[in-house]
């Protein structure tokens, strides 16, 4: 717990000088964005705990290390990094794993995270003072963008491009607003789904989002068609299901965010696996699986304080040693072994 702790206010620090070093010692910084820096300082502290607690479970630190190791494997290291730049696109920024259990499934998740990750990539950046815009001196209908201080760009008021870069968020919510509803859809018609679902699980984080995309977009509609019209109850509002948000990240659903990407290098593992030496079994002789990955789980199970040895030689010295097929005949030689001597002992009493 220690090390995590470490880790955690590490993480938070470094976070708090970037944004103190980004924003040119606060000159940039909004003052009144304030509550929410302090929610993504304590999401950043509480995400990082999580994560650090996470592995250290034997389970996930073995996959966490032999990861590392199968990707960068000399042999294999050129190919490795073509093979996780295509299943970072695929997989995780396509979707592919989601839309194999459903195309409703596919596009509820598929746009809910990019929603997501666009809204993020615009709002912390300006929450933390990261970027800002000034008009340009002697033409106020030019904004000039300025990241980290450093001036990176013009472009006109009425352009194109300030339209699509200053409802950056209102696209996003679009996003969120159309994967909730597909998500809620799929809730409410596949039976198998609603009857597993919980309401901290499943459906608090959906009404999150759609508070804060709903919220979001009334403040554009306040200052854009109603001059304003209740504009300071509606910031109040949107910021509270922002900050909501923000602290919950660490602790419910949403942190599967942050451990989806780990699931790349058990793909490498898998692939070196499958490459590599393979495991006999030990009672009828046939390659089974990864003789890596049978090492590594029983190191794993004896971590945990699970004991799966075997006495008899025939069986072999471990229980992981032996195939799925030759555990279910050994299962059933053991119940007619078991079945045989309860006849035996009726018989004789």
């Amino acid at each position: 717990m220690r090390r995590a702790v470490a880790w955690a206010t590490g993480v938070t620090l470094t976070l708090a000088g970037l944004i103190t070093l980004g924003s040119r010692d606060l000159a940039h910084f909004d003052a009144a964005l304030v509550a929410y820096t302090f929610a993504t300082l304590f999401a950043a502290f509480g995400i990082t705990y999580r994560y650090a607690v996470w592995l250290q479970r034997p389970p996930t630190r073995m996959y966490w290390r032999r990861g590392w190791q199968a990707l960068f494997t000399p042999r294999f290291a050129a190919r490795n990094l073509v093979v996780l730049a295509r299943r970072a696109v695929v997989e995780v920024a396509g979707n592919r794993f989601i839309f194999r259990r459903g195309a409703l499934r596919g596009a509820a998740h598929w746009a809910i995270m990019w929603g997501c990750f666009l809204a993020g990539a615009i709002t912390f950046p300006l929450v933390w003072g990261w970027i800002h815009f000034e008009t340009v001196p002697g033409s106020p209908t030019t904004y000039r963008t300025f990241v980290f201080g450093f001036a990176a760009g013009e472009f006109p008021i009425d352009s194109a491009v300030a339209f699509v870069v200053f409802h950056g968020l209102v696209w996003a919510s679009f996003l969120v607003i159309g994967g909730v509803m597909l998500a809620f859809r799929r809730r409410m018609t596949d039976h198998g789904a609603a009857s597993m679902q919980r309401f901290g699980e499943d459906i608090l984080p959906l009404v999150m989002l759609l508070a804060i995309s709903v919220t979001g977009l009334m403040l554009t509609v306040s200052y854009t068609w109603l001059h304003g019209y209740a504009y300071p109850f509606l910031a109040v509002l949107h910021a509270a299901t922002v900050i909501l948000t923000l602290l919950f990240l660490p602790f419910g659903k949403f942190f599967h965010i942050f451990q989806r990407p780990a699931q790349l290098g058990v793909g490498f593992y898998k692939d070196i696996g499958e490459r590599g030496e393979q495991a006999s079994c030990a009672r009828c002789a046939r390659p089974f699986a990864s003789a890596a990955m049978i090492r590594d789980l029983t190191t794993v199970e004896r971590e945990l304080g699970f004991r799966y040895e075997l006495g008899s030689p025939k069986a072999g010295a471990h229980y992981q040693q032996i195939c799925p097929q030759c555990r279910r005949a050994l299962f059933g030689l053991a119940q007619t072994a078991a079945w045989g001597r309860e006849r035996t002992e009726a018989d004789h009493g």
